[in-house]
This record gives C-alpha cells, sequence and structure tokens, in this order.
C-alpha cells in the first residue's frame, strides 16, 4: 500500500501493544479482526492432543487473521505473544467502512492481503507435498 493509503487506514483501527505470553487470538473464538504486526514476535499455535503445536512465526510487517475477513468463522489457532509487540487491528465493521470509504486504497489493501494469502498457500501446499512424500518414502523402505 502506498504511504498515504496507509495513513488514511490506520484511522480505522488502533494500535495496541501486547505483552510477552498474552493471547492475541484464541483458538475457537470468534473472529473477526485484521491484525498487522508492527514489532516484536508472535507464534501461532494450535493444541493437538494436549500440546502446543508451533504452527507458524509472526514477524514484523505480517498480517494475521485476514483469511476471517473473507470466511468467518471461529479462530483456527491461537496467536500467543513471544515478545512484547505492538500489533493494529481493525475488525470487521471498520473495514466495512474504510472500502466504503477509500475504494482505491481499499483495492490496494485487498490485493495486498490476497497476494500475502496466496503465497501462504503454496508454502502450506509445498510443506504437504513434502510430508506426503517423506511418507511414502518412509513406507515404501519399512
Amino acid at each position: 500500500m502506498k504511504e498515504e493509503d496507509r495513513q488514511l487506514l490506520s484511522n480505522y483501527g488502533e494500535f495496541l501493544p501486547v505483552q510477552e505470553g498474552d493471547s492475541l487470538i484464541e483458538e475457537g473464538a470468534d473472529q473477526d479482526s485484521l491484525v498487522f504486526l508492527i514489532s516484536g514476535l508472535l507464534h501461532v499455535v494450535t493444541n493437538k492432543d494436549g500440546k502446543l503445536v508451533l504452527l507458524a512465526r509472526v514477524e514484523p510487517g505480517t498480517s494475521i487473521g485476514e483469511v476471517n475477513l473473507f470466511d468467518p468463522a471461529k479462530a483456527s489457532a491461537s496467536v500467543v505473544a513471544k515478545s512484547f509487540s505492538q500489533v493494529w487491528k481493525i475488525r470487521r465493521n471498520d473495514l466495512d467502512d474504510f472500502l466504503n470509504a477509500y475504494p482505491e486504497a481499499a483495492s490496494h489493501l485487498m490485493i495486498g492481503l490476497l497476494s500475502e494469502m496466496s503465497k501462504r498457500l503454496r508454502n502450506m501446499n509445498q510443506k504437504l507435498s513434502n510430508t506426503e512424500l517423506q511418507n511414502a518414502l518412509q513406507e515404501f523402505f519399512h
């Protein structure tokens, strides 16, 4: 996004501090916000068989929560601060207001979000493909 678009968008959300160990998103909870990590480090985790499994590390400049903007549902994972972090958060209804007020700027935001989601999907497909290949090789050699 252009700097001027970011300035417009920033008026629709809020900057929040997140303390180390605090949960930003809880798995299974309603989730209706888009969050950008400004500084710090977040971990995306899920609970599998009573154990926390690390799904991703979120570093500054990364967004989270965009899937629920397009497909509202419960959060599929938890997001926990691994260090003191600063985030910028916008709720769906505020994002809708931004989309209506500034359609051109909003189109740049949406293209950026869809591009990021596409990269993540490709990455996940690659990981899944590698896992399937490893499983096939293990079965072959055992």
